[in-house]
């Protein structure tokens, strides 16, 4: 693990997917194993070059995004590593 989560939490949109498709379910675990490695998703080279920043720093919030079989997600953590939330794209 790369940097800490802090809490994880999800939206209620996610949570209801989750508990109502075991294959979405997969990808979310999936996503944040990724997520922890450094592993950024479908992101620009920029932004990723961000993330490793703000890995390095430990001052700046943490962003990624994976596609999975319900749609495009998000994984943001938090400046302050208090909090990692998951989100569907378009809750955002």
């Amino acid at each position: 693990m790369k940097f800490k989560l802090g809490k994880v939490v999800m939206t209620r949109t996610v949570n209801d997917t989750i508990a109502d498709n075991a294959k979405f379910a997969e990808g979310i675990t999936t996503a944040l194993k990724r997520y922890v490695s450094g592993d950024w998703g479908d992101l620009s080279a920029d932004d990723k070059r961000l993330n490793d920043d703000a890995v390095f720093s430990g001052e700046d919030r943490i962003l990624a995004a994976y596609k999975t079989s319900e749609g495009k997600i998000y994984i943001i953590t938090e400046w302050d590593r208090s909090y990692t939330t998951v989100l569907f794209t378009d809750e955002y």
